[in-house]
């Protein structure tokens, strides 16, 4: 199987534009293979209008060159029983990388979308000096356990908190100046596979684009609301990155004036009173206040433990103070929506994360703040949906950016049929 390189064959000076064209055409067949599955010739040659030969021709080009596998015959409708092809099961993979504020996750997934291996914890974040190191003794550490070859690894996807351009792999959010090039890092220690960066909003939205609920709509704003309130853009059914990647920054938009001081530098941005941050700065308020509480009576001895995922259990069960403070997340959370429901118009809001699983305790005063601060006819429109997909938004996004790419890049080999005939 022909592996990616720098400068694809695609861009040689010494190849005619009739083989850039066929070329082209064979990646936009590996492509509609790896979303559509396995596939008749006949039906390749009805989706991109070319002729059974020429189909053909293509098709055993790319099964010379290890990149598409001939599986058998498939189903008739009458008449001859059609050969189906499609990419080889244990061709492709990746690497994927969920880099957190304060631990991060990485697996295997492969261009089929499926996870071959567990999601793994690691200790580790973004201004960790050693976090290449750790991201590639982790990879080595799956590759081995699960038997994948190195050389069928065709990118590493890795997406984190911070304003990131992902065309030049730079996170400006990481402290030290001399290490925020990350992609230029793992380009390195990952001996030059392709490498993406990206900002953990995008690649949420970006998931829930191709695989959940945001497939349903053209224009929507996706929000995985966690210690941050990740943000992504979905206009006209593509992701919005804005001119130097940075589209997105909810969480950091005035809400309070002269508020608490937020990570960013700034004060009373909505982080500061919707987020995960502020769930656990009211529980220890509320422990300081001696608060009427289920939350003392069980983690009296330890408040410290507590986490976000408790708060919501016990509003649940009906804790007033759990379901106050549920409240005024989503109260600011609604407010800060409001201006964007105004500017962008979307069709849909849709919630992921943590706190999104409290469900009606905050989307109901998401929905009264929005009402109070938008014009109707504006919010009216606008549907807030929670997500079923979890976590995994991210993981499947960025799996599905890695494989656009590299089926986009992919070094494909120019055949010479009149030799081929030759030697046959």
């Amino acid at each position: 199987m022909k592996k990616l390189k720098q400068n694809n064959t695609s861009g040689s000076a010494n190849i005619s534009n009739f083989e850039i064209c066929k070329i082209t055409q064979k990646k936009k067949i590996l492509s509609f293979l790896r979303l559509n599955g396995y596939t008749s010739a006949p039906e390749l040659c009805i989706y991109f209008k070319i002729s059974l030969p020429t189909c053909i021709v293509w098709l055993n080009d790319l099964i010379l060159s290890g990149n598409v596998v001939n599986i058998g015959t498939g189903q008739s409708s009458g008449g001859r029983k059609p050969n189906l092809y499609g990419l080889p099961e244990n061709g492709y993979y990746a690497i994927v990388c969920d880099i957190g504020r304060y631990c991060s996750s990485i697996t295997i997934m492969d261009c089929f979308s499926k996870f071959v291996t567990p999601i793994i914890q690691i200790s580790t974040n973004a201004d960790d000096s050693l976090l290449v190191d750790k991201l590639f003794e982790e990879t080595n550490k799956l590759l081995n356990h699960y038997h994948i070859p190195d050389q069928r690894i065709y990118g590493l996807g890795v997406y984190m908190p911070g304003l990131i351009n992902s065309e030049e792999g730079i996170n400006y959010s990481i402290k030290d100046i001399t290490r925020r090039n990350i992609g230029q890092d793992l380009k390195r220690r990952y001996n030059n596979k392709m490498i993406y960066i990206d900002n953990d909003a995008r690649m949420h939205a970006f998931g829930e684009l191709y695989f959940g609920s945001a497939k349903a709509y053209r224009n929507a704003i996706v929000i995985h609301w966690s210690w941050g309130i990740a943000f992504g853009i979905i206009v006209n059914g593509q992701l919005c990155k804005g001119k130097n990647g940075f589209a997105g920054e909810f969480s950091h938009i005035p809400i309070v004036e002269n508020g608490e001081l937020c990570m960013c530098g700034k004060r009373g941005c909505l982080q500061t009173i919707g987020s995960s941050t502020y769930i656990m700065k009211r529980v220890k308020q509320g422990f300081a206040d001696h608060a009427v509480t289920s939350l003392i009576n069980q983690f009296e001895n330890h408040p410290e433990m507590v986490t976000p995922e408790d708060v919501i259990h016990l509003a649940r069960h009906g804790d007033e103070f759990c379901i106050s403070i549920l409240n005024e997340v989503g109260s600011a959370m609604g407010k800060g929506l409001s201006y964007i429901i105004q500017l962008l118009n979307p069709e849909a809001i849709i919630f992921s994360g943590p706190i999104s699983k409290a469900k009606q305790y905050v989307l109901s005063p998401i929905q009264q703040s929005i009402n109070r601060f938008c014009i109707e006819r504006i919010s009216g429109s606008t549907k807030l949906v929670v997500s079923e997909m979890g976590d995994r938004s991210a993981f499947l996004g960025t799996c599905e950016m890695i494989f656009q790419k590299v089926f986009n890049e992919i070094d494909l080999p120019v055949i010479n049929h009149s030799k081929i005939q030759k030697i046959i």
